[in-house]
């Protein structure tokens, strides 16, 4: 990282021509893309053309549900890798070419396991705009690849990459500042939607090496909300909860490339039926998940 030198009165005097020299050098020095930690970093996704970023994600989910005084638990356990590569920029954005590398989910319930085969997503691509900034623009093109859950009926990998990078500062920032990002998920499946909306509150916390690179370590509180409606076997059900949680995120700032996020989070929610057998459901929902840059 770049400091400029500060110049001593004190100094004897140094021929004109060697002045101009140092101050060019400083000015040079000073021009680097990526800021100063002292006057503020300026954080973007600068990934280059053609370049290839190979991720890998795992989460474990567990959600307690209590129907008629009877607790049930399902816990699911899923991993997945993708490729990432830069195809250019598209009106100053970046125009992704993503491939789902592997996919895999296990569901535990007192009904029995679930393994869904997930062979007809696996190596399949889709395109992604990213702005510099980590906003996804648009993953529409993903959710034509698709997948069966059996009784839960299908679903597409849309909703996985909706908020797959985080979102960086509009502005230099240093350590101990604090930025705001919203974001939403929408869960398409065979039995309606559910949509979750997210803030986080991010905060600069300084500065780690991770796998080679030189990262930012930014801390995050999450709130959000989880609104939705379906229906199965002819009874129509509404779904709201709250939603608490934190991440903890890497990102090489130099390079301008997502390294690795760890998210935590707790749901409280209930889910209403209607009709002859019209109840409400208490549910919570315990999650972490980890995204990691691997090549």
């Amino acid at each position: 990282m770049f400091r400029k030198q500060t110049l001593q009165t004190w100094m004897v005097i140094i021929p004109v021509g060697v002045i101009i020299g140092m101050l060019a050098g400083c000015a040079a020095k000073t021009a680097s893309p990526w800021g100063d930690p002292e006057t503020g970093l300026i954080l973007q996704y600068r990934m280059e053309e053609n370049q290839v970023l190979k991720y890998q994600t795992s989460a474990e989910q567990t959600q307690d549900i209590e129907v008629m005084g009877q607790a049930i638990s399902t816990e699911t356990i899923s991993s997945s890798a993708f490729s990432v590569k830069s195809k250019g920029l598209k009106e100053n954005n970046h125009l992704l070419h993503v491939t789902i590398d592997s996919m895999s989910i296990n569901i535990s319930s007192p009904q029995g396991d679930l393994s869904p085969d997930l062979s007809s997503v696996i190596g399949e691509s889709f395109e992604m705009i990213l702005s510099p900034l980590g906003r996804e623009l648009d993953v529409s093109d993903a959710a034509s690849i698709k997948y069966e859950m059996g009784p839960a009926g299908s679903r597409s990998v849309e909703s996985n990459f909706q908020t797959v990078f985080p979102d960086l500062a509009d502005r230099p920032v240093k350590i101990g500042d604090t930025w705001s990002s919203t974001d939403t998920i929408t869960e398409k499946t065979g039995m309606g939607e559910i949509i979750l909306n997210f803030e986080s509150i991010n905060t600069l916390e300084g500065f780690e090496t991770v796998d080679g690179l030189e990262c930012i370590k930014v801390t995050a509180k999450i709130t959000g909300t989880l609104d939705g409606k379906g229906e199965q076997m002819g009874v129509e059900m509404s779904f709201k909860g709250d939603i608490e949680g934190t991440e903890t995120w890497y990102f090489a700032y130099k390079e301008g490339v997502f390294v690795k996020g760890i998210t935590t989070a707790h749901t409280d929610a209930t889910i209403t039926t209607s009709g002859v057998q019209a109840m409400t459901i208490p549910f919570t929902q315990e999650t972490k998940m980890e995204t990691k840059l691997v090549k």
